[in-house]
Parts: C-alpha cells; sequence; structure tokens
C-alpha cells in the first residue's frame, strides 16, 4: 500500500487545507506520456486552472508508425485547452507565449525534454516536477526502472522545485510505494501516477496559499538512473537468476526484454527464477515439467511468453514445441548476452 503524501511544508499544520475563496493558481502544465495524463486530470479536477498544456510534438508511433499526438495532447484536446508543442522549449516563439500566458506554476510530469534556464523564472512560482523516485535517489530519465533493477524495496514519488541541474531541485513532499516480487516497472509507474497526482495538486495548494516550502535534497544518497535505451534490454545470462529477473522486470513494458535464438531476436515477457532448477550453463534451454527454463550464471529461470520477431507474443512453451528444440540449444549469441 502506497504511503500518504509528506509535505515538506515550514507551515501546512498551521494553515490547514486549502480554504475557500482562495484565488486558484494558472497553470502551464508539461507533460507526454500516459503515466503524465493522471496528473492532467487531477489538475483538471482541482481548483486550479490549467491555461495551457505544453507537450512533446507529434511523432511516429506503433508499427505502423503512424504520425500521432501524444496521450496529454490527447486529453488536452479533448478538454478544449490549448496545446503547445515547440521542437525545443529553448525556441524563442515558445518562449513568448510562456511570457504571454502569464501562469502563476508550470507543473512538469515526465515532459521529455529539458526546461531551459530563460523558461525556469517566468512562471511567478516557477516549475514544479512531480519526478517518480524518493530524491536523491534515482536522479534521471528511467527512476522507476533503475529502482527495480537494483533491487530495491521502497521507492516513491517526490515534488520538487525544478532548477539547472538534473533533478537537484529542493523538495516540496514525497510519497512512498514498496515495489512487490513480481512488480513490472510498468506496474510501478502505473500505481506511482495515481499517488504522484495527488502529491502534485496537494504541492500546488501549498504553494497556492503559502503554507509550503521546498527543503533542500541531502547530499548523500544520490545515485542517477539514465535512459534505458534498447541495447540495454539485451538479457544477459552470464548473470545470476535473481538479477536477469530484476533486470526483465524492470524493461518491462519498455523498451522490452530480449534475446536471441538462432540467430533471430526474441523478446521475453518477465521471468520466474526456480527454488530447484536443473544444472543448466548460462542461456542453455531445457524444456521438462517445470516449463521452459534458461540456465543462468547462477540457477535458472522459467520463461513465460515470448515474441519471435514478427509475431505476437505466446506461451513460451508453445514456442518451443514449434522450435522443435535441440539438446543443449541456448539464447543468446554464444550462449552469453
Amino acid at each position: 500500500m502506497a504511503g500518504a503524501p509528506v509535505l515538506r511544508a515550514r507551515r501546512l499544520a498551521a494553515a490547514g487545507p486549502r480554504r475557500e475563496g482562495e484565488p486558484p493558481l494558472r497553470l502551464l502544465f508539461a507533460g507526454t506520456p500516459a503515466p503524465a495524463v493522471v496528473s492532467l486530470e487531477a489538475l483538471l479536477g482541482s481548483a486550479h486552472e490549467v491555461v495551457a498544456v505544453l507537450t512533446r510534438p507529434d511523432a511516429p508511433a506503433g508499427r505502423g508508425r503512424r504520425t500521432s499526438r501524444s496521450p496529454v495532447a490527447e486529453r488536452a484536446d479533448a478538454a478544449g485547452i490549448p496545446v503547445l508543442q515547440p521542437r525545443s522549449p529553448r525556441d524563442p516563439e515558445f518562449l513568448a507565449q510562456l511570457a504571454d500566458l502569464a501562469v502563476d506554476c508550470a507543473p512538469v510530469v515526465a515532459y521529455g525534454a529539458l526546461v531551459p534556464p530563460a523558461a525556469l523564472d517566468v512562471p511567478v512560482h516557477g516549475w514544479v516536477n512531480l519526478h517518480f523516485s524518493l530524491l536523491p535517489a534515482w536522479r534521471g530519465a528511467a527512476p522507476v526502472q533503475h529502482a527495480l533493477m537494483a533491487g530495491d524495496e521502497v521507492t516513491g514519488a517526490a515534488t520538487f522545485q525544478l532548477e539547472a541541474g538534473l533533478d537537484t531541485g529542493p523538495v516540496f513532499g514525497v510519497v512512498t510505494e514498496p515495489i512487490g516480487p513480481r512488480d513490472t516497472s510498468g506496474d510501478l509507474l502505473g500505481r506511482l501516477a495515481v499517488s504522484g497526482a495527488g502529491l502534485l495538486v496537494a504541492t500546488l495548494d501549498g504553494i497556492a496559499d503559502g503554507s509550503l516550502r521546498a527543503e533542500p535534497q541531502p547530499a548523500e544518497g544520490i545515485s542517477l538512473a539514465p535512459r534505458i535505451e534498447t541495447e540495454d534490454a539485451r538479457v544477459d545470462w552470464a548473470l545470476p537468476a535473481h538479477v536477469v529477473d530484476r533486470r526483465v522486470r524492470g524493461v518491462t513494458p519498455a523498451p522490452g526484454a530480449w534475446t536471441t535464438f538462432r540467430g533471430n531476436r526474441l523478446r521475453l515477457a518477465p521471468v520466474e527464477p526456480q527454488q530447484s532448477p536443473p544444472a543448466l550453463e548460462a542461456g542453455e534451454l531445457s524444456v521438462g515439467p517445470a516449463g521452459v527454463l534458461v540456465g543462468t550464471a547462477h540457477g535458472a529461470v522459467r520463461l513465460t511468453e515470448v515474441q519471435p520477431a514478427g509475431k505476437k507474443m505466446l506461451p513460451a512453451a508453445d514456442w518451443a514445441r514449434g522450435a522443435r528444440l535441440e539438446p543443449g540449444e541456448r539464447l543468446g549469441e554464444q550462449g552469453g548476452a
């Protein structure tokens, strides 16, 4: 169960919840993927006014590579909110639009581009970022994925004042979330999107009534979470089974774990470490009563579902029957990554 939001307020207890009649904040909401829509929805239902949305430009997506609007842009369109899609937030035209909007604050959730110093001071209360980690842990583009791959047992979301450094700004509040033993990054991000949206609204309420002041991040406990590319999601069977399990869940659903079989790419759904596996070399396949097993550096994992190139995801047992596995065959080139 997620923890309740903890706002690092100097005067929140004395000020209490937002009072009726207090003026709402004029907001520019910046976000792009589906998890950011949860926060946009929460703000649309709050006392504040979302006067415009900033999101990444339309881009090719899906198997057909058709040009699509971002999930945030689609929701803004449905709500009749103006959408700004500069190629870069450094564009002079966007900076002029930002000044004309005269917003009080700009909440940010996974926008996908760095906000330049020239824009940071334009809103009265600056930019407030909802980040899916317990800062200063996992600063960067993929905090949920890295927390899961590192074996963290607890993560969370934090709101902080955006500044020029990478996720270095002072923190307004946090909410914690336990990481389950079978969570994927998609599962975890889905829960954090909901609890984080509540934290973001509470943070803006506190800024609006003057009850909240951000506090500097600790100097200790800093870790980085760089973007995960497709090559990073390639499974290294030379790692122990529990590490393979974490890494596969960390890159599920995106960019998606993969390996090779007979020289072709094979996408993997989450795997399951086995308690008493047979002795297998790293990457070696075995089909038996326990299912389709793959050896690692220490122990083995069971494949649940796989997706050969150009085909749909299917149960691993069905794939193995169709592939007619030979004894000693392995996943991964030369039995390794």
